[in-house]
């Protein structure tokens, strides 16, 4: 399975209800506009998406941070 970009800023928008414009860079936990509850949805979304599973040690604000942090970390799962 693969995850894209188009698709992690849909699932952020819509079922995250973020309205604010998302770029690959922009700080989703940094700034405050997601929180953790959002994390616990993400991470399954990113698992189903992708077939991945994340691991507790890898929920860091490196790898999650951003829509482009998170795809990487993705991409070094394969």
């Amino acid at each position: 399975m693969s995850l894209s970009k188009d698709e992690l800023i849909r699932y952020i928008r819509s079922d995250l209800n973020i309205d604010t414009p998302l770029e690959g860079e922009t700080e989703l936990f940094s700034t405050g506009m997601l929180d953790s509850v959002a994390m616990v949805g993400l991470i399954s979304f990113v698992e189903q998406q992708a077939g991945v599973r994340v691991q507790p040690g890898d929920v860091t604000l490196d790898n999650f941070d951003t829509v482009d942090a998170i795809l990487a970390y993705v991409q070094s799962l394969d």
